[in-house]
């Protein structure tokens, strides 16, 4: 119910975009391009950001962080402000695409966590503002399984043919794969790779596949019309509202834990206008809204601290503690979890290889 009327300004401010453009406009109008994905963000934030500052937000968004990297190399998309993903930060870093942050214009970073700083993907925290965290895991439905989901081998189990629904990106999906096999999520080995492909092709021919799915997985979850997905942990708590026999697991084997950072691009041709748009998103405020409207956990140690204080004064009623250790996994969880690095360019492309020899 809370996600409504943000839903019903969204697709206000899409038919806006569609007659206004993404162009600057008028030459006195400042303006933001801002690319991230879907379902994440409270689109109420960004009007009060167009109220205070006067800066109009063109927000886009795409499927996944390889389909942002093709628009960048490509230069589909015109944008200043990106939301990638850790692993995906890495490479952009690598290959010089992204500006050095003045961080004077940022003074909200100050409540960003350290546990969230200074992390492999950006070291010396020159590039990176981060936006949200969480887990990857196995949601399921309890009324079409059997017992429990507690292993990725329910991803690749044919018992489950025709109602199991694989994410549709290679790092994630191969990662599936790495870990079912006692694998390391960021093996360089050739081999290892390979019999994860083998064992995501053999589930894929066999049809234990209903489809890949990028955010098609809330429609196909929350109606019922699959059993087994995996996806965020976030995203869950989101479909949980509409959909209350649905489950989350962080399986035994361990998982992804992820950091979601906003970074500038170095061409970018706003970019006053985008550390604005940073400093707005990294404050406690923004961030207590978008954690209830998106359910993902904050890097901000204020908003994160005060997020069940806040839930019970908005909605009258305690928070569910469990959820919100789904939302902000402890320690002992993510402990089990590793954080994607940034892969060497042969394994990017043997990556790219398999997935096309899959056939998504």
């Amino acid at each position: 119910m809370k996600k409504t009327l943000a839903l019903a300004l969204a697709m206000m401010m899409a038919a806006t975009l569609l007659l206004t453009g993404c162009g600057n406009g008028g030459s006195e109008e400042r303006v933001v391009n801002v690319c991230s994905w879907g379902e994440y963000i409270d689109e109420d934030l960004i009007y009060q950001f167009e109220e205070e500052t006067g800066i109009k937000v063109n927000y886009q968004t795409a499927e996944s962080n390889e389909a942002l990297y093709s628009l960048l190399k490509t230069g589909a998309g015109d944008y200043d402000v990106i939301v990638p993903s850790d692993y995906m930060i890495g490479r952009l870093i690598a290959e010089d695409m992204l500006a050095e942050l003045n961080y004077d214009n940022i003074p909200n970073y100050a409540l960003i966590d350290d546990q969230y700083k200074g992390l492999s993907y950006d070291p010396d925290n020159k590039y990176t503002v981060p936006y949200t965290w969480g887990t990857l895991g196995i949601i399921y439905n309890t009324t079409m399984v059997d017992e429990p989901i507690t292993s990725w081998d329910a991803m690749f189990d044919t018992k489950y043919a025709g109602q199991v629904l694989m994410i549709r990106n290679s790092r994630d999906a191969l990662a599936a794969a790495l870990l079912d096999l006692g694998y390391d999520i960021n093996t360089t080995d050739e081999a290892q790779i390979r019999e994860a492909y083998t064992l995501l092709s053999n589930a894929k021919n066999a049809g234990v596949y209903q489809a890949f799915v990028m955010d098609e997985i809330f429609q196909k979850m929350e109606g019922g019309n699959a059993a087994i997905a995996m996806y965020y942990a976030g995203d869950y708590l989101t479909m949980l509202e509409n959909n209350p026999d649905l489950a989350y697991v962080v399986p035994e084997e361990g998982s992804n834990w992820f950091v979601d950072a906003m970074c500038v691009l170095k061409d970018a041709q706003h970019k006053d206008e985008a550390e604005e748009w940073i400093n707005f998103i990294a404050g406690t405020d923004a961030n207590l809204a978008n954690m209830d409207y998106i359910w993902y956990a904050s890097p901000n140690t204020e908003a994160l601290a005060a997020y069940p204080d806040y839930y019970q004064e908005t909605y009258g009623e305690a928070l569910d503690m469990g959820l919100y250790e789904i939302m902000a996994a402890p320690q002992e969880v993510l402990d089990r979890c590793t954080l994607y690095e940034n892969l060497p360019a042969e394994t990017l492309s043997l990556y790219n290889d398999l997935w096309t020899e899959l056939g998504i």
